[in-house]
């Protein structure tokens, strides 16, 4: 009698007693399996709820100061002393208007310390991204001597905070006859933005040289390579570093109210931290306010700001 082979490699029953047996053995290995499956099932299904539980209490703790935030704004009372718990008692409006038409006898300009943040932060971004750019190029394209040393001089600087060398920078500042300028504070947003140029070198090194020696042989100089050829090839770099040069002047409050003296020439973050309990509502208006543009745009280029930051994570 002929033998059949079955698909997994067993001998098919030949006899009576055997094909007997069969379907039993056939159904406990079906039965084996349903259990492998379902203990599967389970693992999986525990796996999935500690996530996003996790996942959730993680995302409520965040989000609750911003959201307590928010509804703190729009107290009638203005004080942070009259809240019912974490909730204003009574809501309104009315704090959103009085930021920008009641300056409070001119203690709180809120009109203008926006223009004065809006003003730096705008030319921190130009100045500051051309030479985070040009840095990071030099450094990716260029062999030169010193090129080590200064990358290894670039990260042994970086392990110390910024806030050592304010002492010096005020010192510097007032020698300048520099304190209380708005100029000031570009001159160092601009002046220290290249120190952070090891993203946008990985992004350049990600680039083929191979383009670049093509270009050389047909006749082109290193800034039309540049300005033809890598910089359409670096959109999302160029969209990351632009927005990451102007959210840091737009959000910073140390180095402003070091070399800001007069309320004129405050910007946003110096001004709402210059306020009183008194006056939370504005404070937190302006809060609110002042983040609204930056979330925006985050919004709208987190494509290229991802593409970049990744891509320029490839290489250092």
């Amino acid at each position: 009698m002929m033998t059949i082979q079955a698909r997994e490699g067993h001998t098919a029953p030949t006899n009576e007693s055997q094909r007997s047996r069969w379907p039993s053995v056939a159904s406990a290995a079906k039965r084996g399996d349903g259990r492998r499956w379902k203990k599967y099932t389970l693992r999986r299904f525990a796996d999935d709820a500690f996530t996003y539980t996790t996942l959730i209490i993680v995302s409520l703790i965040f989000v609750f100061p911003c959201l307590w935030l928010v509804l703190a704004s729009f107290s009638k009372s203005g004080s942070l002393y009259d809240m019912r718990g974490f909730f204003p008692a009574e809501y309104s409006a009315q704090t959103f208007v009085e930021l920008f038409t009641d300056d409070v006898n001119g203690l709180y300009p809120y009109k203008k310390w926006f223009m004065n943040t809006l003003y730096v932060s705008s030319m921190s971004c130009i100045f500051g991204t051309i030479l985070v750019i040009l840095t990071g190029y030099v450094m990716s394209k260029f062999n030169f001597k010193g090129r080590n040393g200064v990358k290894k001089l670039t990260l042994v600087l970086g392990m110390f905070p910024g806030f050592m060398g304010m002492t010096a920078i005020y010192i510097i500042m007032a020698q300048l006859n520099l304190l209380n300028r708005l100029e000031a504070l570009i001159f160092l947003y601009s002046a220290t933005a290249p120190m952070g140029y090891l993203v946008q070198k990985g992004y350049f090194d990600s680039i083929p040289n191979n383009i670049q020696d093509a270009a050389r042989i047909d006749g082109a100089s290193n800034l039309q390579i540049f300005w033809k050829i890598t910089m359409p090839l670096s959109k999302p770099m160029l969209v990351y570093t632009a927005l990451t040069q102007f959210a840091w002047p737009w959000s910073d409050c140390l180095l402003p109210k070091l070399i800001l003296k007069s309320r004129d020439q405050w910007t946003v973050a110096v001004g709402l931290y210059s306020m009183p309990e008194t006056h939370f509502s504005r404070f937190a208006a302006g809060s609110v306010f002042i983040a609204v543009p930056i979330v925006i745009l985050y919004f709208f280029l987190v494509k290229h700001i991802v593409s970049g930051l990744t891509a320029g994570a490839v290489k250092g």
